[in-house]
């Protein structure tokens, strides 16, 4: 095909069948990148659902050998904390003098899903499958959220 002489550049045809193979390629793309988003999300809340399991673990641990008095552990608790502010406050090391106290968490952290510290908490005496926390004492934590993951499991520490 002759282009006339004054004519360099291209055709409207040309622009078109361009333009039409960039927007079908960044419709593919765009699904790709929200999935890997919410990958990152689901990556970062059990990162986050795992620093608070072993925080209350080692509550439970200090609690069971001794490292904090059994004055400052609420009868009924099982051993567990209270709440997940004591985990970050921590509480007064047993025969310590110096006021020293066990922290489990630097703060509670934020849930990647629903962008808040709000968590589900379940007590010892709650049932399994609970969605609302009995009160006496922190023994699991989970997402409010009420998704599932992309490998089709519910959002749980466990």
């Amino acid at each position: 095909m002759k282009r006339l002489a004054g004519g360099a550049g291209y055709t409207f045809v040309e622009l078109l069948v361009v333009s039409t193979i960039l927007l079908t390629l960044a419709s593919a793309i765009m699904p790709l990148a929200q999935v890997t988003m919410q990958r990152q999300r689901e990556i970062q809340l059990r990162r986050v659902l795992r620093e608070m399991r072993t925080a209350i673990d080692r509550y439970k641990d200090a609690v069971d050998t001794g490292a904090i008095s059994p004055i400052d552990v609420e009868p009924g608790s099982e051993g567990y904390p209270p709440d997940l502010e004591t985990l970050v406050e921590g509480v007064p090391m047993a025969n310590d003098a110096s006021g020293r106290t066990l922290k489990f968490l630097r703060r509670v952290p934020i849930d990647p899903l629903m962008k808040s510290a709000e968590w589900g908490l379940r007590s010892y005496q709650d049932d399994a499958d609970a969605r609302s926390w009995g009160g006496q004492n922190v023994y699991d934590v989970f997402t409010t959220s009420r998704g599932t993951a992309l490998d089709g499991t519910e959002y749980r520490t466990w």
